[in-house]
């Protein structure tokens, strides 16, 4: 069967993920299987956010051609593995928003593609919004690709006009041509990418260029038949990143169909498939016949820029709202996601505490929400930038930070990262009112800004951001909270006589009723100083009326906190402690002569 390898690639929130969907609506519109269940963000918190989080491949048949999608993370934190499934495939699909246009990570994701010589198609989505602005963002993406030193081939590009949404494309951007189907899309894939270029005849070469596991084979390496001929039993050899070989067994041996993985008896050049039989096999490594490896080039796996850490709660709340608690099964758990993901990093920092390395405040956030809606309790640190010496300079990672805004909160957004040592490389107002802004800042800078700038914005402002390189660690203070916070001195239950006594300080994060213990940080000070209150005190009753006065205290509602929100707030002497049902701050050091004494010390 003629095969074709193609990855589906777009800034976050342009719909690519919606697309695959309605392609494998399409490729499978005749069986009896139940359309509404396709989807593949199948990780619930992929559903919720409306984001990819890790790569994904599958396959479907059309027209007599087996057909390899990849569907590829949007956001910056998981860019390596847009890079490494560029290795796999021979052509993309660009989707682009036909309001928003080239966004920062469009021209990431682009850039690796045509590096890669990769065969593109544009696909031009979301056209029936009001606000669509068709021609123009074509024109947007005709100047991406040049500015790219696209070739000549791939700026003759063809262009497929789509509703994801309403499951409708067309050739055309005249709206009235969109017709119910993606067969358009399917077609003209089959018609503009090319064929595999590799050689059933030739010697194996096997790369893995992504990780999965499971709890019954253990790692599984994700790639693409380069050359010959791979089958289940047979014995290989893998040459090492380090340049050394071993021969092992194929224990399975993957192929995959719509969304599911199945297990085949073999594969050939030009196959997306997943083998197990090697513990530790491992991203860029060669693999082929005993004795005849002819090693690929490397891989590129992104370093890990930020860490935190993971520890045992430690809480007088400890073990009351999760089922997982202990040291061991915290660190089995981060062991066993280490193995699919390359850019995860773990080492022992104690017995009870471990510290995490990743990509950005996404990745590690994402599986902090994973452990927790799997039953862990755990606390964990605020994120930390993770810095490189080099020559005896101190350096730290740096961003490309690209905003778009109305132009009415511009100033606002120059003076917030004006004080975060951002500095301005571009800035543009539009004819529609809309500043285009464009920085260098280190990543330090961007924590507690990211959840931030919603606020800043009203809601109105696109932002994306992106790793540049290591530079000069900067001097400034990034990234602190500068507000103080009111930290509960009692352990009891909070009462709205004194909460409603404690408005005049600053704004609560907790409500009436709910158990707090002492160091659990209850609100935020208006001032910068931390302040230690009683948020338990009731009132003296003396009378009946005064404990109906007490009963009609009105109070505001307190912030909401989300775990994103609660790690960019906290400052580095602060734990966010995550349970199944709750996300509580609290100080390190619980009571406040010790921290007192601490602080003393320092």
């Amino acid at each position: 069967m003629k095969k074709r390898n193609v990855a589906i690639i777009a800034h976050v929130d342009h719909g690519k993920t919606t697309i695959v969907n309605e392609i494998l609506k399409e490729s499978i519109k005749d069986n009896h299987l139940d359309l509404s269940t396709i989807n593949m963000d199948n990780n619930s918190i992929e559903k919720e956010r409306g984001i990819t989080i890790l790569a994904k491949p599958t396959s479907i048949e059309y027209k007599g051609y087996k057909i390899n999608i990849l569907d590829t993370p949007g956001h910056a934190d998981f860019g390596g593995e847009v890079e490494r499934i560029m290795n796999m495939v021979d052509g993309v699909i660009l989707v682009v928003d036909s309001y928003e246009g080239t966004m920062p990570q469009t021209r990431f994701v682009l850039k690796k593609a045509l590096e890669r010589g990769a065969k593109p198609i544009v696909v031009i989505n979301k056209v029936d919004k009001e606000s669509a602005r068709i021609k123009e963002v074509v024109d947007e993406v005709y100047e991406l690709f040049m500015d790219l030193d696209a070739t000549e081939d791939q700026l003759n590009f063809k262009i497929i006009y789509t509703s994801a949404i309403n499951g409708t494309s067309s050739l055309s951007d005249d709206l009235s041509t969109q017709e119910k189907g993606f067969h358009n899309l399917l077609d003209t894939i089959i018609e503009e990418i090319p064929e595999p270029t590799g050689s059933i005849e030739a010697s194996l070469q096997f790369q893995p260029a992504l990780l999965d596991y499971s709890d019954y084979t253990g790692r599984i390496g994700i790639g693409i038949v380069k050359n010959g001929v791979i089958k289940l039993g047979q014995t290989v050899e893998v040459e090492r990143i380090d340049g050394s070989k071993k021969q092992f067994r194929i224990q399975k041996l993957y192929g995959y169909e719509f969304l599911n993985r199945i297990e085949i008896e073999e594969a050939e050049a030009g196959d997306v498939i997943g083998i197990s039989g090697l513990p530790d096999i491992y991203v860029g490594e060669t693999i082929g016949e005993v004795g005849k490896v002819e090693k690929l080039p490397l891989l590129r796996v992104d370093d890990a820029t930020m860490q935190m850490t993971f520890g045992v709660n430690t809480s007088p709340m400890a073990g009351k709202e999760g089922k997982i608690l202990t040291a061991r099964k915290i660190r089995e758990r981060l062991d066993k996601e280490s193995q699919r993901d390359v850019s995860l990093k773990v080492r022992d920092l104690d017995s009870e505490n471990f510290i995490v390395s990743g990509r950005g405040e996404l990745h590690l956030g994402i599986l902090i929400e994973n452990m927790r809606r799997e039953g862990f309790e755990i606390q964990v640190s605020k994120p930390e930038v993770i810095y490189k010496e080099e020559n005896g300079k101190k350096l730290e990672p740096y961003e490309i930070l690209e905003i778009e805004t109305p132009n009415e909160y511009a100033g606002t957004i120059i003076e917030k990262l004006g004080n975060r040592g951002a500095n301005l490389d571009f800035m543009e107002t539009n004819d529609k009112n809309i500043t285009t802004l464009k920085y260098t800042i280190a990543s330090r800078g961007l924590i507690g800004f990211v959840h931030n700038f919603p606020t800043y914005t009203k809601g109105y402002g696109i932002m994306a951001h992106s790793f540049k390189e290591y530079n000069i660690a900067s001097t400034l203070d990034l990234g602190e909270r500068t507000n103080g916070v009111l930290v509960s001195m009692e352990s009891g239950k909070t009462t709205s006589y004194a909460l409603g006594g404690l408005e005049d300080r600053g704004e609560m994060f907790v409500e009436p009723g709910v158990m707090v213990y002492e160091g659990q940080i209850v609100g935020e000070n208006k001032g910068d100083k931390d302040l230690v209150v009683n948020v338990t005190k009731a009132k003296q009753l003396t009378n009946m009326r005064a404990a109906g006065s007490d009963a009609t205290v009105v109070l505001k509602k307190p912030r909401a906190i989300s775990l994103e929100y609660a790690l960019d707030y906290i400052n580095k002497d602060e734990l966010v402690e995550v349970t199944p049902t709750s996300i509580r701050f609290r100080k390190k050091i619980l009571n406040a002569n010790e921290r007192k004494r601490e602080g003393k010390n320092l």
